[in-house]
């Protein structure tokens, strides 16, 4: 892995992670409230799952995350 060094004033790199917690906050975490730290913890990673295998998305065909990169990966 190599790690992605741009220039300064350029946030590019923290784009796609910016969003994925914006969207996690927005879709997850305001709309449940939390008592402990196990329960949060827990429901974080429910949701990752979620967002990386059963999101439909409606540009890839609807094709979740990790399906789509199995498909490309096997065309490749």
């Amino acid at each position: 892995m190599i790690q992605s060094m741009s220039r300064v004033g350029r946030c590019i790199d923290n784009g796609p992670k910016e969003a994925f917690w914006g969207t996690l906050k927005a879709e997850m975490y305001y709309l449940h409230r939390f008592l402990d730290y196990d329960t949060l913890k827990n429901a974080i990673d429910d949701y990752i799952r979620f967002y990386n295998n059963r999101r439909f998305q409606e540009k890839p065909g609807g094709l979740a995350p990790l399906e789509l990169r199995a498909l490309l990966l096997a065309a490749a």
